[in-house]
């Protein structure tokens, strides 16, 4: 089955205003036709404005490459200027590359996504769940309801709080020194399930480190290191060439520097840590972030999700399983669900957001119903949208994320006003 198949039954545009919708939601019988003029207009105004240093931009539809475009310089101090193979901090578009990998070996019938997470990574097994204080001022911890299952660390709704819940949950997260970038994945987990679960597994979305665990059973059930068999399974058969932890001496020119607004100002982000990340060796391999790719890297990636798993007649996923990672697995009434309406009229699938309706509003994310998408701390952002036979890239360095170009680059792919 297509992924867009999915969706053809969903109504819900009736509901919007005539206006709204005929804006964002492009008719089925009305191929959507991609100008470049309107493209590369609304991205040197994103420039004029001063709303980012530089971007490069790539859009392909019905297996064609219909826009590419480098705008502005990489490192200003450098005079590097923007480039098609420029290097990118991609940071949590690492996340759907961990996703694929796990999904590989759901297809070897290695796990099920209904499992409880203790079948895989049993450092999960004394978990508690915190709720609340007592008079004393001490954390109350309990027993989880039910015990988090593989689906739930695949959709952010496991229990894990990560570093900006607040509260006892974060200030035990931070003292676990669960982002310590020189320990192993494997030290990683056992630090995250030491820390109590910030609310009942499947009663909350809340963005997470819950990918590392997804890491992590990558590296037991293929008896590989994460990294070796992203590699071997991903990156190498997509020849996605330039992709990986580490940037090599020689690439250092290519690598484009992280920008920060400061009184309105873009200026060189030197206070973020995690830029160091790349420059050498860890022993940490990250599955939630950590990867540099280039845009046309990315690109092959997200046109094998267009071809439900398949590209240039490399196979990586089954179409149903690409399917299944494309539908929206959010429990049904589940309302807490931290920054994900920022996205949209989404739901969440398996590493994805997963739109579900056209936009509520001309202030929302442009884009068709179907779509499956995710993006990067530093500013990055892919989308494929099988409706328009569409994969779209955006590539900027900007901490912390701001997606202010990404809105006017979405608008200009659906020539929304």
């Amino acid at each position: 089955m297509k992924i867009a198949a999915l969706f053809a039954a969903v109504t819900v545009v009736a509901a919007l205003p005539a206006a709204a919708a005929a804006q964002t939601d492009p008719a089925p019988d009305e191929p959507l036709k991609i100008s470049k003029e309107r493209i590369g207009k609304a991205l040197n105004g994103v420039l004029e404005r001063g709303e980012a240093m530089g971007l490069v931009a790539r859009v392909y539809q019905d297996g064609e490459k219909v826009y590419e475009a480098a705008f502005g310089e990489a490192d200003l101090e450098a005079n590097e200027s923007m480039a098609q193979d420029t290097l990118f901090r991609i940071y949590s578009m690492t996340k759907p590359i961990t996703g694929v990998a796990l999904m590989t070996l759901y297809e070897q019938g290695l796990f099920d996504l209904d499992d409880p997470i203790t079948d895989y990574v049993p450092e999960f097994e004394d978990v508690r769940v915190f709720e609340g204080l007592d008079e004393d001022g001490e954390p109350i911890l309990v027993a989880p309801e039910r015990m988090p299952t593989v689906r739930d660390f695949t959709r952010h709704t496991a229990g894990l709080g990560g570093g900006d819940i607040g509260g006892y949950p974060q200030r035990a997260y931070e003292e676990a020194g669960v982002r310590d970038m020189d320990i192993t994945l494997e030290e990683e987990v056992r630090r995250l399930a030491s820390v109590p679960l910030a609310y009942q597994p499947g009663t909350q979305w809340h963005y997470s480190d819950a990918v590392e665990v997804q890491a992590l059973m990558v590296e037991r059930l293929s008896g590989m290191p994460f990294d070796a068999y992203v590699q071997k399974t991903i990156l190498d058969p997509l020849d996605m060439k330039d992709t990986g932890y580490v940037v090599p001496e020689e690439d250092r020119d290519r690598l484009a520097e992280v920008y920060t607004f400061e009184d309105g100002e873009l200026v060189p982000a030197t206070g973020e840590a995690s830029l160091a990340f790349n420059l050498s060796e860890h022993a940490l391999t990250p599955g939630s972030w950590g990867l540099v790719s280039t845009i046309r890297d990315y690109s092959r990636f997200a046109r094998m999700l267009l071809g439900e798993g398949t590209f240039e007649e490399v196979t990586i996923l089954k179409p149903e399983t690409v399917e299944l990672m494309a539908t929206d697995a959010l429990p049904d009434g589940l309302t807490d669900t931290h920054f994900l309406p920022n996205k949209g009229q989404v739901g969440f699938g398996i590493d994805f957001a997963v739109r579900t309706a056209p936009p509520a509003s001309p202030d929302e994310n442009v884009g068709a119903i179907g779509e499956f998408t995710w993006d990067g701390y530093a500013s990055t952002l892919f989308w494929v949208d099988p409706a328009n036979d569409l994969t779209a890239l955006i590539f900027y360095q900007i901490v912390p994320f701001d997606d202010t170009p990404q809105k006017a680059f979405r608008k200009a792919v659906y020539g929304a006003d």
